[in-house]
């Protein structure tokens, strides 16, 4: 079958070749695909809503090892986009681009249509006028130096948990679905985009501090061997971070995944996959962002 009509909302988006393999490690289809976004779509369009979606796009899979698929970023809508598809304008230096909005369930099953299987975003949402407000949330990105892993993640996960709630920002925990942690605080909206990212930048340079041996707060891959780094910029709003519950382009098809502070173990802590993830969503075990403001 070279198309497959997926009934949304009482709307119907329509698959081409919907049985190919996007993910040939596990045999995932671009089918699964839209099933999966569809699913996730009540948990993650809250973490998406109002804000420009950057998409990666791997046309004709992830690939493997030996033959790794091709990829690219993009931002701009092409003429081929539904009119439907909700967008705002940002205007950049010298050009403007029009950004898709992922507010509907739709919109997400179009995205699995393009082979858009990451979505990233910025910290910050649009007003109604289509402005950009103050950021409404931080984020670190806890990334693994060679040498380190997820395990070490988790150690400095809790650390930097703990360096937040002296500062009056409760935080959740997201294991990004690649190599390491994102960890979330929400925001009351008051601070600058400015006042966010010295803010995290001034708890990456506390940790690294109190613990040289185990952070790093600069971007300087000899730098990171053995440590994590902790990765503030994000916070700067022409950055965007992968949202939760996207899947990632990686060899299965892991996703960015929210979790409770009581799964942070470093010795046990791992990657989940999309079905794990929709089995929790089933189960009701997600927690969100609100939780912690």
């Amino acid at each position: 079958m070279n198309t497959q009509d997926v009934a949304v909302d009482g709307e119907i988006v329509t698959l081409s070749h919907p049985g190919r393999i996007l993910y040939p490690g596990t045999g995932t289809t671009k089918h699964d695909v839209a099933m999966y976004y569809l699913r996730a779509a009540p948990v993650l369009i809250p973490w998406a809503r109002d804000r420009p979606a950057t998409r990666k796009r791997w046309v004709q899979g992830v690939g493997t090892a030996a033959e790794p698929g091709k990829s690219f970023f993009q931002k701009n809508l092409d003429s081929a986009t539904p009119q439907w598809v909700q967008r705002r304008t940002m205007h950049h230096k010298d050009h403007d681009n029009d950004y898709p909005l992922v507010n509907d369930a739709r919109t997400l099953v179009w995205l699995a249509q393009i082979s858009a299987l990451e979505i990233h975003v910025p910290q910050w949402r649009f007003d109604d006028a289509g402005a950009p407000q103050n950021p409404d949330r931080l984020v670190l990105d806890l990334d693994p130096g060679d040498g380190g892993g997820l395990a070490e993640c988790a150690a400095v996960a809790l650390l930097a948990r703990d360096a937040l709630d002296q500062r009056g920002l409760r935080s959740l925990p997201v294991t990004s679905g690649s190599k390491g942690i994102h960890l979330y605080a929400g925001l009351d909206g008051k601070r600058t985009s400015d006042d966010v990212a010295h803010l995290a930048h001034g708890v990456a340079l506390s940790l690294e501090a109190d613990h040289p041996d185990l952070v790093v707060s600069q971007m300087g891959r000899a730098l990171r061997r053995g440590k994590v780094f902790i990765d503030w910029s994000q916070n700067w709003p022409a950055k965007t971070t992968v949202v939760p519950y996207s899947l990632r382009g990686r060899a299965r098809p892991t996703v960015a995944a929210p979790r409770n502070w009581d799964e942070i173990i470093p010795a046990t802590l791992g990657q989940l996959d999309y079905r794990q993830v929709l089995a929790r969503i089933a189960g009701g075990t997600t927690p969100k962002l609100e939780d912690v403001r």
